[in-house]
């Protein structure tokens, strides 16, 4: 690091165990990479944290020399909040250990590490936690925001199983949060984002799932599936917590489809259980009766396999906006705009895949108020995505995504604060109702009052 010979930075990384990064350094442009490439911003610098005394000092560094700060783990937000041009990266990828106890079901996740390291370590045992769908994201920016995935309908939220987190604050201290200790600070972790800190360390609680899994997706032209939708809705109402019923509609493009509905606009139905795949199958009559198929796929895999199913798709080679929706039901008349999406017939180029993710079970039964994460009666998550590579078809690509939004929002309960894009503090708003933007801005007002952290859905301090 010969560029960093002299002055303040060459000070920090004398502190540092892990290397401190600048443009030119072997690294640095890797390092800056995240999972949008759209974001092509640079940090003057890049603290490549190996622990949480390297955490704790990049902190008190960037609010001495006022420095924007910027956390990176695994680089999912679609907005690239972890790339601060011109300020500071804290990239915690380097922190990425997991370590399991079978006999206490407990897991100690750093906070860099990804979820494919946390599923390899526990699933060695049978164990599990609810984690996302793609590997690569990172389980602090999931497990902070709330953490849905295909454990959430049996087991809860990621954040709800959360026993213990290790956090650095805006001060540069090091403070634990649990039920016994900071329980303000652990209410508002569970669900607030990283509004309040680096989270350094989480302890999970696990759980007994097995190694097995099943998907199961029926495909139907958009003009047959109105009816299809009503009933896989019905079906899901009574469905087992074991399932999580999924919806999508998009232009056909999965190898597994037959070649001559490539490009064609299709809706699937169809859900993701895991454990025994025997006893997932016999959801299958009841789905497969909702009508005709065109293509489907029912597939036994391992629950690794599963929550690696989306990693190629999720590459980080793409062009991405998104924008998401939470419904407490789902109309006929809701079911016709998804499968519009923003179109007056569903046709049309640049248009955003959209999806739907059952929640209930679980997820709803604990009580709101137990956790910053809100809206626990929501029925189904609703995501549109595009993704693209060509720079010139940015606007109409994200103008595109934003009508289909539009068109369902007069449907809408609120918004997933992971989902949440370029909103603002109407997103924000979306998240949580008034009394939880309240008691979070409280939180915020002990923990962060001048807003360090605020490269995130951003909860304000009061002044």
């Amino acid at each position: 690091m010969t560029t960093m010979s002299e002055g303040p930075a060459r000070s920090l990384a004398d502190q540092l165990a892990g290397p401190l990064l600048v443009a030119g350094d072997s690294g640095y442009d890797q390092a800056r990479v995240v999972w949008n490439a759209m974001v092509d911003r640079r940090p003057e610098l890049i603290a490549r944290c190996s622990d949480r005394a390297d955490v704790a000092a990049t902190v008190r560094f960037a609010r001495e020399h006022d420095l924007e700060i910027g956390v990176r783990c695994g680089g999912h937000s679609v907005l690239g909040l972890a790339v601060p041009d011109g300020g500071l990266m804290i990239d915690l990828t380097p922190m990425g250990g997991v370590t399991v106890d079978p006999q206490r079901r407990r897991a100690w996740v750093q906070g860099g590490a990804l979820l494919g390291a946390l599923d390899v370590a526990t699933q060695e045992h049978g164990l599990a936690t609810t984690a996302g769908n793609v590997s690569h994201t990172g389980v602090g920016g999931l497990t902070l925001g709330g953490g849905m995935g295909w454990l959430a309908r049996r087991y809860g939220l990621s954040c709800d199983n959360v026993t213990a987190f290790e956090v650095i604050t805006a001060d540069g201290a090091l403070v634990r949060a649990s039920d016994d200790e900071n329980p303000e600070l652990f209410w508002g972790l569970r669900g607030g984002g990283g509004n309040f800190g680096i989270v350094t360390e989480f302890e999970f609680r696990l759980h007994d799932t097995g190694t097995q899994a099943l998907i199961a997706d029926l495909f139907f032209p958009i003009d047959d599936a109105l009816g299809v939708l009503s009933g896989w809705r019905d079906l899901n109402a009574t469905a087992p917590r074991q399932a999580t019923f999924t919806a999508w509609v998009g232009e056909a493009q999965a190898p597994f489809l037959p070649a001559e509905l490539y490009g064609q606009p299709l809706a699937s139905v169809g859900f993701v259980w895991v454990g025994d795949p025997d006893e997932g199958r016999r959801l299958l009559p009841s789905l497969q009766a909702l009508g005709h198929p065109v293509a489907e796929r029912i597939e036994e895999l391992s629950y690794l396999q599963l929550q690696r199913m989306d990693d190629s798709v999720e590459g980080h080679t793409f062009r991405r906006y998104w924008k998401g929706h939470y419904f407490r039901t789902f109309t006929d008349e809701a079911i016709q705009a998804y499968l519009l999406r923003g179109t007056a017939d569903g046709r049309g180029e640049h248009l955003p895949a959209v999806s739907l993710q059952a929640y209930g079970g679980a997820i709803a039964d604990r009580p709101d108020a137990e956790t910053a994460f809100s809206q626990r009666d929501t029925l189904f998550e609703f995501v549109a995505a595009n993704r693209w590579t060509d720079p010139a078809e940015d606007e109409v690509r994200i103008a595109a995504a934003r009508r289909c939004a539009a068109a369902l929002e007069p449907f809408a309960s609120g918004a997933y604060v992971n989902v949440l894009t370029d909103e603002g503090a109407r997103g924000v708003a979306r998240a949580y109702p008034p009394d939880k933007l309240a008691r979070l801005t409280a939180l915020k007002d002990v923990y962060d009052p001048d807003n360090v952290f605020h490269l995130n859905q951003n909860i304000a301090p009061s002044s």
